[in-house]
């Protein structure tokens, strides 16, 4: 509990100081604890102590949590990687999904999210860098795919997310998060609402807020290392 704690107040310090250092609103950046690999306890005393938002890769663990956890209220955010044969359970288990390339997955979360729930949010990943290691598309193709979710009744899609190749500098390091800030720039002129940067962790969240992420992961710094 006291490190978790100590972990946190850390974590939000910074995120002050680097919300403060370039005019923005603490307020106005979301926290997501990436809780994956680590137990349920950890997530309780977590709760416990105001995080709210949590982030999954694997489905199965995820589902093991959920139902040991359900009797906290907890926003659970999917960050991991989405096959054709996990969209029926993040539909109806999550209440975000941060990694979308591809319009059948989209559809299949759509169709397939409750009717009695609200829309899943969504963010398009986009591989700023082009890695082959990294799922996510070209920058270039996020307005046809946006458009694309963009009417799709069972989502909402509410930004872009990113997580670019490791850079040596600040100012490096805020090259590609502006990228991606611009890109949601873009849509927002053609109509599209949404107001998501899913961007930053530990590394580089100074730079990323800097380029106005509202989102950053954060998992070893509030939990410590993973087995």
């Amino acid at each position: 509990m006291q490190n978790i704690e100590k972990n946190l107040n850390r974590i939000h310090g910074q995120i002050a100081e680097a919300a403060t250092a370039c005019g923005r609103d603490p307020d106005s950046i979301l926290l997501l604890a990436v809780s994956k690999r680590k137990p349920a306890s950890d997530i309780r005393l977590a709760r416990q102590l105001g995080q709210r938002h949590f982030g999954e890769n694997y489905l199965q663990e995820a589902l093991e949590k959920m139902q040991e956890l359900d009797d906290l209220d907890i926003c659970w955010h999917f960050i991991g990687a989405i096959q054709s044969n996990k969209t029926r359970h993040i539909a109806e288990s999550f209440a975000w999904a941060h990694c979308i390339d591809r319009v059948k997955i989209a559809r299949r979360l759509s169709e397939q999210r409750p009717s009695g729930m609200n829309p899943l949010n969504v963010c398009i990943q986009v591989n700023i860098d082009h890695e082959d290691s990294k799922a996510g598309i070209d920058l270039t193709r996020v307005p046809e795919l946006a458009a694309a979710i963009h009417r799709l009744p069972g989502i909402r899609l509410r930004g872009l997310m990113t997580i670019p190749a490791p850079r040596e500098t600040f100012a490096e390091q805020r090259v590609a998060f502006a990228q991606l800030a611009a890109a949601l720039a873009d849509l927002q002129r053609q109509g599209i609402d949404c107001d998501t940067l899913s961007m930053g962790m530990t590394q580089d969240m100074e730079a990323a807020i800097a380029e106005g992420s509202t989102l950053v992961r954060i998992g070893t710094a509030i939990f410590g290392e993973r087995a």
